[in-house]
Protein backbone atom coordinates (compact mmCIF):
# COMPACT_ATOMS: atom_id res chain seq x y z
CA UNK A 1 0.00 0.00 0.00
CA UNK A 2 1.77 3.23 -0.66
CA UNK A 3 -0.45 5.58 2.30
CA UNK A 4 2.15 7.93 3.63
CA UNK A 5 2.18 5.64 6.51
CA UNK A 6 5.75 6.38 7.89
CA UNK A 7 7.48 9.41 9.93
CA UNK A 8 10.31 9.95 7.54
CA UNK A 9 10.51 13.60 7.14
CA UNK A 10 10.74 16.26 3.88
CA UNK A 11 10.62 14.74 0.59
CA UNK A 12 11.22 11.11 0.92
CA UNK A 13 8.18 10.69 2.81
CA UNK A 14 6.33 11.38 -0.56
CA UNK A 15 8.57 10.07 -2.85
CA UNK A 16 9.93 6.54 -0.77
CA UNK A 17 7.42 3.61 0.58
CA UNK A 18 9.44 2.96 3.52
CA UNK A 19 7.40 -0.15 4.62
CA UNK A 20 8.15 -1.26 1.12
CA UNK A 21 11.64 -0.10 0.54
CA UNK A 22 10.92 1.03 -2.79
CA UNK A 23 9.61 4.58 -4.85
CA UNK A 24 5.56 5.44 -4.55
CA UNK A 25 3.67 4.84 -7.23
CA UNK A 26 3.56 7.86 -9.19
CA UNK A 27 7.56 7.88 -8.72
CA UNK A 28 7.67 4.11 -9.91
CA UNK A 29 5.20 5.01 -13.25
CA UNK A 30 7.40 7.56 -13.50
CA UNK A 31 10.71 6.02 -13.74
CA UNK A 32 8.99 2.97 -15.70
CA UNK A 33 7.71 5.76 -18.24
CA UNK A 34 11.64 7.06 -19.00
CA UNK A 35 13.32 3.56 -19.02
CA UNK A 36 10.25 2.32 -21.98
CA UNK A 37 10.68 5.77 -23.33
CA UNK A 38 14.80 5.22 -23.63
CA UNK A 39 14.55 1.37 -24.76
CA UNK A 40 12.22 2.00 -27.24
CA UNK A 41 14.05 4.85 -28.92
CA UNK A 42 17.33 1.89 -28.69
CA UNK A 43 14.62 -0.18 -30.37
CA UNK A 44 14.02 1.91 -33.42
CA UNK A 45 17.76 2.63 -33.97
CA UNK A 46 18.32 -1.19 -33.95
CA UNK A 47 14.66 -1.93 -35.89
CA UNK A 48 16.17 0.70 -38.41
CA UNK A 49 19.80 -1.16 -38.63
CA UNK A 50 18.36 -4.49 -39.40
CA UNK A 51 15.93 -3.34 -42.27
CA UNK A 52 19.56 -1.58 -43.84
CA UNK A 53 21.06 -4.80 -43.12
CA UNK A 54 18.60 -7.48 -44.70
CA UNK A 55 17.83 -4.68 -47.71
CA UNK A 56 21.65 -4.60 -48.61
CA UNK A 57 22.78 -8.22 -48.33
CA UNK A 58 19.19 -9.52 -50.03
CA UNK A 59 18.15 -6.61 -52.26
CA UNK A 60 14.52 -5.62 -52.43
CA UNK A 61 13.12 -8.80 -52.45
CA UNK A 62 9.89 -10.86 -50.13
CA UNK A 63 12.92 -12.28 -48.19
CA UNK A 64 14.41 -9.27 -47.26
CA UNK A 65 10.95 -7.67 -46.71
CA UNK A 66 10.28 -10.55 -44.13
CA UNK A 67 13.68 -11.28 -42.12
CA UNK A 68 13.39 -7.23 -42.09
CA UNK A 69 9.63 -7.35 -40.68
CA UNK A 70 10.17 -10.38 -38.53
CA UNK A 71 13.65 -8.84 -36.95
CA UNK A 72 12.02 -5.81 -36.34
CA UNK A 73 8.90 -7.35 -34.92
CA UNK A 74 11.48 -9.37 -32.39
CA UNK A 75 13.34 -6.20 -31.16
CA UNK A 76 10.31 -4.40 -30.87
CA UNK A 77 8.79 -6.74 -28.55
CA UNK A 78 12.36 -7.75 -26.87
CA UNK A 79 13.52 -4.05 -25.99
CA UNK A 80 10.77 -2.94 -23.98
CA UNK A 81 10.51 -6.38 -22.43
CA UNK A 82 13.89 -5.70 -21.60
CA UNK A 83 13.14 -2.52 -19.85
CA UNK A 84 10.38 -3.56 -18.12
CA UNK A 85 12.49 -6.66 -16.84
CA UNK A 86 14.67 -3.96 -15.23
CA UNK A 87 12.29 -1.92 -13.65
CA UNK A 88 11.25 -4.81 -12.06
CA UNK A 89 13.87 -5.57 -10.69
CA UNK A 90 15.84 -2.29 -9.81
CA UNK A 91 12.59 -0.01 -9.12
CA UNK A 92 9.23 -2.27 -8.42
CA UNK A 93 11.85 -4.28 -6.40
CA UNK A 94 9.26 -7.63 -7.86
CA UNK A 95 10.32 -10.84 -9.70
CA UNK A 96 9.30 -10.39 -13.52
CA UNK A 97 6.83 -12.75 -13.23
CA UNK A 98 4.96 -11.66 -10.63
CA UNK A 99 3.97 -9.52 -13.41
CA UNK A 100 1.77 -12.09 -14.72
CA UNK A 101 4.08 -14.84 -16.16
CA UNK A 102 4.34 -17.73 -13.99
CA UNK A 103 4.59 -20.23 -16.53
CA UNK A 104 3.14 -23.23 -15.20
CA UNK A 105 0.67 -25.37 -16.13
CA UNK A 106 -2.60 -23.53 -15.49
CA UNK A 107 -0.84 -20.75 -17.44
CA UNK A 108 -0.47 -22.44 -20.61
CA UNK A 109 -4.42 -23.44 -20.10
CA UNK A 110 -5.33 -19.87 -19.74
CA UNK A 111 -3.71 -18.52 -22.47
CA UNK A 112 -4.83 -21.67 -24.57
CA UNK A 113 -8.65 -20.72 -23.10
CA UNK A 114 -7.88 -17.30 -24.33
CA UNK A 115 -6.50 -18.00 -27.81
CA UNK A 116 -10.11 -20.24 -27.96
CA UNK A 117 -11.96 -17.40 -27.05
CA UNK A 118 -10.79 -15.00 -29.43
CA UNK A 119 -11.35 -17.05 -32.21
CA UNK A 120 -14.68 -18.33 -31.43
CA UNK A 121 -15.67 -14.84 -30.62
CA UNK A 122 -14.83 -13.58 -34.42
CA UNK A 123 -15.43 -16.52 -36.00
CA UNK A 124 -18.87 -15.67 -34.79
CA UNK A 125 -18.59 -12.04 -35.58
CA UNK A 126 -17.54 -13.30 -38.87
CA UNK A 127 -20.32 -15.76 -39.36
CA UNK A 128 -23.19 -13.26 -38.15
CA UNK A 129 -22.57 -10.52 -40.58
CA UNK A 130 -22.11 -12.70 -43.73
CA UNK A 131 -25.56 -14.28 -42.43
CA UNK A 132 -27.20 -10.91 -42.56
CA UNK A 133 -26.03 -10.24 -45.87
CA UNK A 134 -23.25 -7.47 -44.32
CA UNK A 135 -20.10 -9.25 -45.84
CA UNK A 136 -19.61 -10.24 -49.00
CA UNK A 137 -16.42 -12.94 -49.41
CA UNK A 138 -14.26 -11.69 -52.95
CA UNK A 139 -11.62 -13.91 -53.05
CA UNK A 140 -9.02 -16.31 -51.11
CA UNK A 141 -5.86 -16.18 -49.97
CA UNK A 142 -4.78 -13.00 -50.95
CA UNK A 143 -1.71 -11.28 -50.64
CA UNK A 144 -1.51 -7.22 -51.71
CA UNK A 145 2.48 -7.74 -52.16
CA UNK A 146 4.72 -10.47 -52.08
CA UNK A 147 3.65 -14.63 -50.97
CA UNK A 148 1.07 -15.32 -49.28
CA UNK A 149 2.61 -17.55 -46.57
CA UNK A 150 5.08 -15.12 -46.29
CA UNK A 151 2.57 -12.02 -45.40
CA UNK A 152 0.54 -14.56 -43.09
CA UNK A 153 4.12 -15.79 -41.42
CA UNK A 154 5.31 -11.75 -40.70
CA UNK A 155 1.50 -10.93 -39.19
CA UNK A 156 1.56 -13.65 -37.00
CA UNK A 157 4.57 -12.97 -35.47
CA UNK A 158 3.62 -9.39 -35.68
CA UNK A 159 0.44 -10.09 -33.36
CA UNK A 160 2.56 -12.17 -31.15
CA UNK A 161 5.07 -9.52 -30.23
CA UNK A 162 1.90 -7.00 -29.95
CA UNK A 163 0.17 -9.22 -27.57
CA UNK A 164 2.72 -9.83 -25.23
CA UNK A 165 4.52 -6.20 -25.28
CA UNK A 166 0.74 -4.85 -24.77
CA UNK A 167 -0.34 -6.64 -22.01
CA UNK A 168 2.34 -6.53 -20.36
CA UNK A 169 2.80 -3.27 -20.35
CA UNK A 170 -0.85 -1.89 -19.61
CA UNK A 171 -2.07 -4.68 -17.73
CA UNK A 172 1.29 -6.64 -15.91
CA UNK A 173 2.51 -3.13 -15.00
CA UNK A 174 0.70 -0.27 -15.23
CA UNK A 175 -2.74 -1.61 -13.93
CA UNK A 176 -0.72 -3.51 -11.32
CA UNK A 177 1.20 -0.18 -10.04
CA UNK A 178 -1.97 1.69 -9.87
CA UNK A 179 -3.95 -0.80 -7.99
CA UNK A 180 -1.00 -1.31 -5.92
CA UNK A 181 -0.79 2.41 -4.99
CA UNK A 182 -4.28 3.45 -4.59
CA UNK A 183 -5.44 0.50 -2.36
CA UNK A 184 -5.25 1.45 1.38
CA UNK A 185 -4.82 5.32 0.41
CA UNK A 186 -6.89 6.91 2.61
CA UNK A 187 -8.97 3.90 3.45
CA UNK A 188 -9.60 3.68 -0.50
CA UNK A 189 -10.84 -0.17 -0.44
CA UNK A 190 -9.01 -3.04 -3.07
CA UNK A 191 -11.69 -3.25 -4.83
CA UNK A 192 -12.36 -0.42 -5.26
CA UNK A 193 -8.62 0.55 -6.25
CA UNK A 194 -8.53 -2.18 -8.90
CA UNK A 195 -11.81 -0.45 -10.77
CA UNK A 196 -9.87 2.62 -10.72
CA UNK A 197 -6.92 1.30 -11.94
CA UNK A 198 -8.56 -0.67 -14.60
CA UNK A 199 -10.67 2.21 -16.01
CA UNK A 200 -7.53 4.28 -16.51
CA UNK A 201 -5.38 1.41 -17.83
CA UNK A 202 -7.99 1.05 -20.14
CA UNK A 203 -8.66 4.70 -21.09
CA UNK A 204 -5.11 5.13 -21.78
CA UNK A 205 -5.23 1.76 -23.99
CA UNK A 206 -8.29 3.32 -25.81
CA UNK A 207 -6.17 6.69 -26.33
CA UNK A 208 -3.17 4.80 -27.77
CA UNK A 209 -5.12 3.15 -30.92
CA UNK A 210 -6.72 7.26 -31.08
CA UNK A 211 -4.27 7.64 -33.74
CA UNK A 212 -5.19 5.06 -36.20
CA UNK A 213 -6.60 5.68 -39.79
CA UNK A 214 -10.34 5.39 -39.59
CA UNK A 215 -10.38 6.25 -35.83
CA UNK A 216 -13.23 8.21 -34.24
CA UNK A 217 -14.40 8.65 -30.76
CA UNK A 218 -16.94 5.73 -31.02
CA UNK A 219 -13.72 3.66 -32.06
CA UNK A 220 -12.06 5.23 -28.95
CA UNK A 221 -14.76 4.63 -26.38
CA UNK A 222 -14.73 0.90 -27.63
CA UNK A 223 -11.11 0.06 -27.55
CA UNK A 224 -11.45 1.64 -24.09
CA UNK A 225 -14.31 -1.20 -23.23
CA UNK A 226 -11.78 -3.75 -25.18
CA UNK A 227 -9.05 -3.47 -22.15
CA UNK A 228 -11.38 -4.19 -19.72
CA UNK A 229 -12.34 -6.93 -21.55
CA UNK A 230 -8.95 -8.07 -21.94
CA UNK A 231 -7.84 -7.36 -17.94
CA UNK A 232 -10.76 -9.36 -16.82
CA UNK A 233 -8.51 -12.59 -17.29
CA UNK A 234 -5.70 -10.70 -15.15
CA UNK A 235 -7.90 -9.35 -12.09
CA UNK A 236 -9.94 -12.76 -11.62
CA UNK A 237 -6.21 -15.27 -12.00
CA UNK A 238 -3.01 -12.93 -11.32
CA UNK A 239 -1.60 -13.51 -14.92
CA UNK A 240 -1.47 -12.72 -18.43
CA UNK A 241 -2.32 -15.86 -20.42
CA UNK A 242 -5.44 -15.12 -20.89
CA UNK A 243 -5.08 -11.67 -22.07
CA UNK A 244 -2.26 -12.68 -24.19
CA UNK A 245 -3.99 -15.32 -25.80
CA UNK A 246 -7.13 -13.58 -26.51
CA UNK A 247 -5.39 -10.53 -27.29
CA UNK A 248 -3.29 -12.82 -30.10
CA UNK A 249 -5.94 -14.68 -32.12
CA UNK A 250 -8.76 -11.67 -31.77
CA UNK A 251 -6.18 -9.97 -33.71
CA UNK A 252 -4.93 -12.67 -35.56
CA UNK A 253 -8.43 -14.00 -36.87
CA UNK A 254 -9.77 -10.34 -37.03
CA UNK A 255 -7.51 -9.04 -39.98
CA UNK A 256 -5.90 -12.06 -41.33
CA UNK A 257 -8.27 -15.27 -41.40
CA UNK A 258 -12.06 -12.98 -41.41
CA UNK A 259 -10.19 -10.33 -43.72
CA UNK A 260 -11.38 -7.45 -41.68
CA UNK A 261 -9.35 -4.28 -40.34
CA UNK A 262 -7.72 -4.19 -37.14
CA UNK A 263 -7.83 -1.64 -35.19
CA UNK A 264 -8.22 0.29 -38.64
CA UNK A 265 -5.22 -1.34 -39.99
CA UNK A 266 -5.24 -3.12 -43.35
CA UNK A 267 -2.83 -6.07 -42.97
CA UNK A 268 -2.52 -6.96 -46.68
CA UNK A 269 -2.86 -10.34 -46.37
CA UNK A 270 -5.49 -12.39 -45.07
CA UNK A 271 -7.29 -15.93 -45.83
CA UNK A 272 -10.66 -14.60 -46.40
CA UNK A 273 -10.97 -11.54 -48.66
CA UNK A 274 -14.34 -9.70 -47.55
CA UNK A 275 -16.25 -6.51 -49.07
CA UNK A 276 -17.77 -4.95 -45.88
CA UNK A 277 -21.67 -3.78 -46.05
CA UNK A 278 -24.62 -2.91 -43.38
CA UNK A 279 -24.55 -0.03 -40.82
CA UNK A 280 -21.35 1.11 -39.84
CA UNK A 281 -22.67 1.87 -35.72
CA UNK A 282 -23.00 -1.64 -35.63
CA UNK A 283 -20.53 -3.09 -38.31
CA UNK A 284 -17.45 -0.34 -36.70
CA UNK A 285 -16.83 0.43 -40.44
CA UNK A 286 -13.33 0.76 -41.90
CA UNK A 287 -12.04 0.62 -38.09
CA UNK A 288 -13.23 -2.74 -37.71
CA UNK A 289 -15.34 -4.64 -36.18
CA UNK A 290 -14.02 -3.22 -32.90
CA UNK A 291 -15.65 -0.06 -33.68
CA UNK A 292 -19.12 -1.69 -33.35
CA UNK A 293 -22.00 -2.56 -31.72
CA UNK A 294 -21.22 -6.17 -33.16
CA UNK A 295 -17.98 -5.72 -31.60
CA UNK A 296 -18.83 -4.34 -28.34
CA UNK A 297 -21.36 -7.62 -27.71
CA UNK A 298 -18.74 -10.04 -28.74
CA UNK A 299 -16.55 -8.43 -25.65
CA UNK A 300 -19.38 -8.58 -23.44
CA UNK A 301 -20.11 -12.09 -24.20
CA UNK A 302 -16.54 -12.78 -23.74
CA UNK A 303 -16.58 -11.42 -20.75
CA UNK A 304 -19.21 -13.66 -19.10
CA UNK A 305 -17.40 -17.08 -20.86
CA UNK A 306 -13.92 -15.62 -19.20
CA UNK A 307 -16.08 -15.55 -15.55
CA UNK A 308 -17.56 -19.02 -16.39
CA UNK A 309 -13.90 -20.73 -17.22
CA UNK A 310 -12.10 -19.29 -13.63
CA UNK A 311 -15.03 -20.89 -12.38
CA UNK A 312 -14.51 -23.96 -13.63
CA UNK A 313 -10.98 -24.02 -13.66
CA UNK A 314 -10.54 -22.84 -9.65
CA UNK A 315 -14.02 -23.45 -8.54
CA UNK A 316 -14.27 -20.14 -7.66
CA UNK A 317 -14.71 -16.15 -8.88
CA UNK A 318 -12.98 -13.35 -6.66
CA UNK A 319 -10.46 -10.79 -7.54
CA UNK A 320 -6.62 -12.05 -7.43
CA UNK A 321 -5.31 -10.26 -4.46
CA UNK A 322 -1.58 -10.47 -6.33
CA UNK A 323 -3.30 -7.44 -8.36
CA UNK A 324 -3.27 -4.76 -5.55
CA UNK A 325 -0.28 -6.58 -2.99
CA UNK A 326 2.99 -6.80 -4.51
CA UNK A 327 5.45 -9.88 -3.56
CA UNK A 328 8.21 -8.31 -3.03
CA UNK A 329 11.51 -9.81 -3.95
CA UNK A 330 13.55 -8.42 -1.10
CA UNK A 331 10.53 -10.53 1.30
CA UNK A 332 11.81 -13.55 -0.72
CA UNK A 333 15.52 -12.30 -0.14
CA UNK A 334 15.09 -12.16 3.42
CA UNK A 335 13.48 -14.86 3.94
CA UNK A 336 16.06 -17.48 2.17
CA UNK A 337 18.73 -15.94 4.35
CA UNK A 338 17.03 -16.60 7.59
CA UNK A 339 16.66 -20.01 6.56
CA UNK A 340 19.87 -20.42 5.39
CA UNK A 341 20.81 -18.79 8.87
CA UNK A 342 18.62 -21.27 10.12
CA UNK A 343 20.41 -24.18 8.49
CA UNK A 344 23.58 -23.16 9.90
CA UNK A 345 23.34 -22.74 13.30
CA UNK A 346 20.38 -25.81 14.01
CA UNK A 347 23.75 -28.42 14.12
CA UNK A 348 25.86 -25.94 16.43
CA UNK A 349 22.93 -25.63 18.87
CA UNK A 350 21.86 -29.67 17.87
CA UNK A 351 25.81 -30.10 19.51
CA UNK A 352 25.35 -28.27 22.25
CA UNK A 353 22.27 -29.52 23.42
CA UNK A 354 23.92 -33.04 23.16
CA UNK A 355 26.52 -32.27 25.09
CA UNK A 356 24.29 -30.91 28.03
CA UNK A 357 22.53 -33.55 27.89
CA UNK A 358 25.51 -36.44 28.40
CA UNK A 359 27.35 -33.73 31.44
CA UNK A 360 23.40 -34.12 32.89
CA UNK A 361 23.74 -37.70 32.35
CA UNK A 362 27.09 -37.91 33.88
CA UNK A 363 26.20 -36.05 36.51
CA UNK A 364 23.21 -38.02 36.70
CA UNK A 365 24.89 -41.13 37.21
CA UNK A 366 28.06 -39.86 39.35
CA UNK A 367 25.15 -38.72 41.87
CA UNK A 368 23.73 -42.12 41.76
CA UNK A 369 26.48 -44.80 41.91
CA UNK A 370 29.88 -43.17 43.33
CA UNK A 371 31.53 -45.93 43.59
CA UNK A 372 31.47 -46.31 39.32
CA UNK A 373 33.38 -43.06 39.09
CA UNK A 374 36.87 -45.09 38.89
CA UNK A 375 36.06 -47.53 36.71
CA UNK A 376 34.40 -45.46 34.02
CA UNK A 377 37.36 -42.90 34.32
CA UNK A 378 39.81 -45.63 33.14
CA UNK A 379 40.75 -45.60 29.91
CA UNK A 380 41.09 -48.32 27.32
CA UNK A 381 45.21 -48.60 28.08
CA UNK A 382 44.47 -49.01 31.94
CA UNK A 383 42.50 -52.35 31.25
Amino acid sequence: MDAASDDSPGLRRFVWNADERRPRAPIRLLLGILVLVVFGFAAFLVVGLLVGLSGSMLGTTVGSELAGGIGGTLVTTAIPVAGLYLVARLVDRRWFGDFGFHLDRDWWLDCAFGAALGVGLMAGIFGLELAVGWLTVTGFFVATSGSFASGLLLVVVLFVGVSIREELLLRGWFLTNLAEGTAGYRNISPRTAVVFATLLSSVVFGILHAANPNATAISTASISLAGVFLALGYLLTGELAIPIGLHFTWNLFQGSVFGFPVSGLGLGVSVIEVEQAGPELVTGGQFGPEAGLIGMSAMVVGSLLTVWWVRWRTGEVRLDSAVWTPALRWHDEESEEAVETSDETEPLESVESDESGAAGSVASDDTAAPTTEVADDRRPDDT
